[in-house]
């Protein structure tokens, strides 16, 4: 992870655990890995993607390279909130993401008018660019509660749970609240492991003797292959156009 915590470059793994699993993990890292400072906290997203979300759509093909862009916040913002607008890409299974902070109205005017900030950087440089090339619009919200830990011996170490995966279609607003539909079963959680580099061997071996095995999972594409394209269908859009 870079010293600039609007850059984060690394590598990350995903694992779907039960809660067998995730009780078991949860006392062999103890020790190991402690909390960060926000504890476990709500994170909300609005996903941007075309009319006929080809984003999404490509990125299910599992191409070479990939892109998104989402806003994020950290709770229910209230106005004149801090919110990022991200732009995360995914070459050759490294993760790069590059965001910006902006206030809740500012990311609305800047993303839905195209009102820019005042002052340029290069991220918002990359964003413009994405913006002009896709022309993205607001298409799900999905949150999810997340306890983050990190590596007491090596802080770039990340491990993080998510829980209560929900999505909605409509209101799309992180303002409006974190409600939604569950995209997942109650019991399972999304476990993601963050590295610079390559993986603790006494983490690879917890994980095995635990039968935790790493899965191709994508919060957005899930919702979108088990709800948004069957309404589209339902709806007689055509989604190929």
């Amino acid at each position: 992870m870079s010293s600039n915590k609007n850059v984060f470059k690394r590598y990350e793994k995903k694992y779907m655990l039960d809660l067998r699993q995730y009780e078991e993990l949860s006392q062999g890292l103890s020790g190991k890995l402690i909390r960060d400072a926000y504890g476990l906290h709500t994170i909300s997203n609005i996903y941007y993607d075309t009319d006929h979300f080809d984003l999404i759509r490509a990125s299910i093909e599992k191409p070479v390279y990939k892109e998104k862009l989402r806003v994020r916040s950290y709770g229910v913002p209230k106005s004149g909130d801090a919110v990022f607008v991200e732009l995360k890409k995914k070459f050759k299974g490294e993760v790069s993401k590059r965001r910006i902070q902006m206030t809740l109205e500012e990311s609305g005017r800047y993303l839905l008018q195209g009102r820019k900030p005042k002052d340029p950087c290069q991220i918002l440089k990359e964003i413009d660019w994405f913006m002009e090339l896709y022309h993205p619009v607001p298409k799900v919200f999905i949150a999810y509660d997340r306890l983050a830990l990190f590596g007491i011996e090596d802080a770039e170490l990340r491990v993080t749970f998510d829980r209560n995966i929900r999505f909605r279609e409509s209101l799309l607003d992180l303002s409006k609240g974190s409600w939604g539909r569950p995209l997942l079963d109650p019991d399972k959680i999304l476990m993601e492991i963050k590295i610079p580099g390559s993986m603790p061997i006494w983490l690879s071996a917890m994980l095995n003797e635990l039968s935790i095995f790493p899965t191709s999972f994508s919060k957005y594409g899930a919702c979108y292959k088990e709800y948004l394209i069957g309404q589209m269908y339902h709806k007689g859009g055509n989604i190929c156009a």
